[in-house]
């Protein structure tokens, strides 16, 4: 999909060290922005306020 099937040796594994650090750092961002959105609303609901 990505085309890197195609890498190897010392190059693809820097390749997919990077990839998966970008969608871990893309993770860490969405969640982080979901939970400051979402947080307090369901923190309130599962109160019961």
């Amino acid at each position: 999909m990505f085309g890197i099937e195609s890498a190897s040796g010392p190059e693809g594994a820097a390749l997919i060290i990077g990839l998966v650090l970008v969608e871990a750092l893309i993770l860490y961002v969405g969640y982080g922005a979901l939970e400051r959105l979402l947080g307090p609303t369901l923190t309130r609901i599962l109160r019961g306020e």
